[in-house]
C-alpha cells in the first residue's frame, strides 16, 4: 500500500465564507456539500484542505499551526498573500529546522504556515527515508 497525500481538516464556523477566503489564496473549491453547507474541499496544486462546519459553532484553537504547507518559494508566496487583506501575516524567516516560512491566520483563527525547504536533499524536514522508499 502506498500513501498518496493528506488533507488537513479545519473546523470552521461558516463553510462558504471560509471557502471564499481560501479562494483569495488561490485555492479552488472542489466541492461544497449539504444545505446549509457542512463541508467543502479546497485545493491548490497538490494541497487540499477540508473545511468542516463546527456543529457547536465554536472552533477549537490549535496550539500553533493547523497546517504546514510546503511551497517552492516562501518569499514569492508571501508577496502574493501580502497583497490581500488578511487578518494576520508574518514576515518570512529562516528557522532552525531548515525552512524559510511565514504564517497567515484565517477568519476562524487557524494559523497556516507556508514553508520552503532550504535543504530538500536527501529528504528534507518532515520527510524521512520511508517517504522516498514508497515513491
Amino acid at each position: 500500500m502506498k500513501m498518496l497525500r493528506s488533507m488537513p481538516i479545519l473546523q470552521v464556523r461558516d463553510v462558504e465564507q471560509s471557502a471564499r477566503f481560501y479562494q483569495q489564496l488561490g485555492f479552488k473549491t472542489q466541492g461544497i456539500w449539504d444545505d446549509p453547507p457542512s463541508f467543502a474541499i479546497v485545493q491548490r496544486g497538490q494541497v487540499s484542505l477540508g473545511l468542516d462546519r463546527s456543529e457547536s459553532g465554536e472552533v477549537p484553537a490549535n496550539q500553533w499551526w493547523a497546517a504546514y504547507l510546503y511551497v517552492d518559494d516562501a518569499d514569492a508566496a508571501h508577496a502574493e498573500f501580502a497583497q490581500l487583506d488578511l487578518p494576520e501575516i508574518t514576515q518570512p524567516e529562516v528557522r532552525i529546522y531548515g525552512c524559510r516560512d511565514f504564517h497567515i491566520t484565517d477568519p476562524d483563527g487557524h494559523r497556516l504556515a507556508f514553508g520552503q525547504d532550504l535543504n530538500p536533499e536527501p529528504y528534507g524536514p518532515g520527510l524521512g527515508q520511508d517517504s522516498k522508499a514508497e515513491e
